[in-house]
């Protein structure tokens, strides 16, 4: 039985630190498709099914 992690969408993760886990699919839900934005030399990219969000 596989252990399911959860993760609070409240906090954005740094990449650096939490890589995905599957290339290119969000850690909590497993999709692959984001919302992506830059802000100060930051790329944010969002989750568009859940929410999470990581400074890449």
């Amino acid at each position: 039985m596989e252990e399911k992690k959860e993760y609070d969408l409240t906090i954005v993760y740094d990449y650096k630190e939490h890589p995905d886990i599957i290339a290119g699919r969000c850690d909590n839900c497993n999709n692959a498709q984001f919302k992506s934005s830059m802000k100060d030399g930051i790329f944010l990219r969002e989750c568009r099914k859940c929410g999470m969000k990581k400074m890449i």
